[in-house]
């Protein structure tokens, strides 16, 4: 790592100096910042400005308004399920700095996202996790208004030491990862779930569960655990790089990096009657399905919310996706009630 940096220390040197550049790093920092806040006013530059003429549909989960599309955030930390490509997380990392993440975050909420759902202290980030100290900057640096759903990660040991974080760094609400979930429910431990719903919703946050198991909200709905919105993965199964059906595991995820929802069609039958909130993720199988696409069939098939993560260069035109999407299927209908 360190000679990494070096090597990329001597090149922006070496760089400054053939141009005659003597700009510091704290003053360049604050001329992007000062060009950023700009493009958010009315400086904004003519593709800037187009983003504020969305009207992003919302709802609410309990007292918390919020976007039906969120911004997720595993590319921020490199969690990219970037498949047998070893140097996409990397990559991510690379391109999502401090003030790339501050720039996103941005266009969203031009276009009307006003949540963002990122982890605390990933134990999947590639190095540092970024999240919590660039939302404190984003902040209280920048002014910016996005509101955190906190991804948590409980331990049998410590139920509540990452949602105290969560909670301590302004979050609206806290899920436990989808791994998490997974497994306690597997483990029968419904009873640990419950106690970690109960901690967050006493300090005033939404609470809910990720999954990618069916058999988590099968599981809390039939011990009838008090949980405001379930986070289940929902997509097709007829993408190119989709684990053939007879390969698919009854349990669990299959063993390459490439399928979230092994059974869209039985996820959609229950999750029918379910009337709690569902935000529904890896909606695009993480890149290899089309917005377009996957978007409707979330939504088509009884979602409430999609958490997408997104580069800068996406937002605008997933914002205006969503949004006709949704005002489409509102128009027409659907089989599953909206929950939220």
């Amino acid at each position: 790592m360190a000679k990494t940096v070096n090597r990329r220390l001597f090149i922006k040197k070496s760089l400054s100096a053939s141009a005659g550049l003597t700009l510091a790093a704290g003053h360049k920092e604050q001329v992007l910042k000062a060009k950023s806040t700009d493009q958010s006013t009315d400086g904004q530059t003519p593709d800037r400005q187009k983003s504020t003429n969305i009207d992003m549909p919302m709802s609410r989960i309990r007292h918390v308004e919020i976007s039906r599309l969120i911004c997720g955030g595993n590319l921020i930390i490199g969690s990219s399920h970037d498949r047998d490509l070893i140097y996409v997380a990397s990559l991510m990392r690379h391109y999502f700095t401090d003030n790339k993440i501050i720039e996103t975050w941005q266009i969203c909420e031009e276009c009307g996202i006003n949540t963002m759902i990122g982890p605390v202290n990933s134990p999947y980030a590639l190095g540092e996790d970024p999240t919590i100290r660039v939302y404190n900057r984003y902040r209280n640096e920048w002014g910016g208004k996005i509101q955190w759903i906190a991804q948590t990660y409980p331990k049998t040991y410590d139920l509540t030491g990452s949602i105290q974080t969560a909670i301590d760094n302004g979050a609206v609400g806290a899920f436990i990862h989808g791994g998490i979930g997974d497994n306690w429910v597997r483990n029968n431990r419904v009873d640990l779930l419950a106690k970690v719903f109960e901690f967050i919703k006493k300090n005033g946050l939404i609470a809910g569960c990720a999954c990618h198991s069916l058999e988590v909200p099968m599981a809390l709905e039939k011990a009838g655990v008090n949980v405001d919105f379930y986070m289940k993965t929902l997509h097709s199964g007829d993408y190119w790089s989709a684990t053939p059906k007879d390969e698919r595991p009854e349990r669990g995820l299959p063993r390459h990096d490439n399928m979230w929802c092994t059974k869209p069609e039985q996820t959609i039958e229950f999750m029918r009657n379910v009337k709690k909130p569902w935000i529904a993720f890896k909606v695009l199988a993480a890149g290899a399905i089309h917005p377009q696409k996957g978007f409707r069939f979330a939504f088509e098939n009884g979602a409430d919310f999609a958490n997408v993560g997104m580069f800068d260069f996406q937002v605008r035109e997933d914002a205006l996706i969503m949004r006709d999407i949704i005002t489409e299927i509102k128009r027409k209908g659907r089989d599953r009630p909206w929950m939220a």
